[in-house]
């Protein structure tokens, strides 16, 4: 019994934490899950909209990517292997013909051009803060991130900041991506239901 006056703490309960070995014999899903920094975080279906702005996404970069030969692009679950206790599913993601020796048969292997990740409440703080971090330090060049609440996409050049977005779109905007010359992105196709 502690001296009177002395809280009784209890040491800190230990987190095991993941490796992507560990990650690799899991079974394949459902449930879905995402290795962040050596925890392992279960990712629950998003909803129907987020699925919507999600393929939306996916269409509007995939036509212009395969037309031009550019690369691939792909959507979630796609596992992307970010060091040894990291592994994400972005919403969707761009590898560019110049990076293709990222595409393994297990995912990516480093980061992806571009990354899009739609916010949804059960992960906004992963995304924003998180996962935001780990791409701009693992070589993503370009990182969207898209509130279907909100109807805004926050484009982030980590080359030019990490931590701010170079520009906020609302849905009634266009935007340029300079990963993608010629591209020209309406926010309203991306939000349209």
């Amino acid at each position: 019994m502690p001296p009177a006056g002395t809280l009784n703490v209890m040491p800190p309960a230990t987190t095991e934490l993941f490796t992507v070995a560990d990650y690799r014999s899991m079974p394949d899903g459902p449930p879905y899950y995402q290795l962040i920094e050596g925890e392992l975080i279960m990712s629950p279906s998003p909803n129907r909209f987020h699925q919507v702005v999600a393929r939306n996404v996916f269409r509007l970069l995939d036509e212009f990517v395969r037309r031009g030969a550019l690369g691939e692009v792909y959507f979630a679950p796609m596992d992307v292997f970010l060091g040894d206790d990291t592994v994400v599913q972005p919403d969707v993601l761009f590898v560019s013909k110049a990076n293709a020796k990222a595409l393994v048969d297990e995912g990516v292997q480093g980061g992806p051009d571009l990354v899009v990740e739609i916010i949804s409440p059960s992960n906004a703080q992963l995304d924003k803060r998180r996962k935001r971090a780990i791409y701009a330090r693992s070589g993503v060049k370009e990182f969207w991130l898209i509130d279907p609440v909100l109807e805004q996409i926050h484009r982030y050049n980590f080359a030019a900041d990490p931590a701010k977005p170079v520009r906020i779109i609302d849905s009634d905007e266009t935007f340029e991506i300079p990963l993608l010359p010629g591209l020209v992105v309406n926010a309203v196709d991306v939000f349209a239901r």
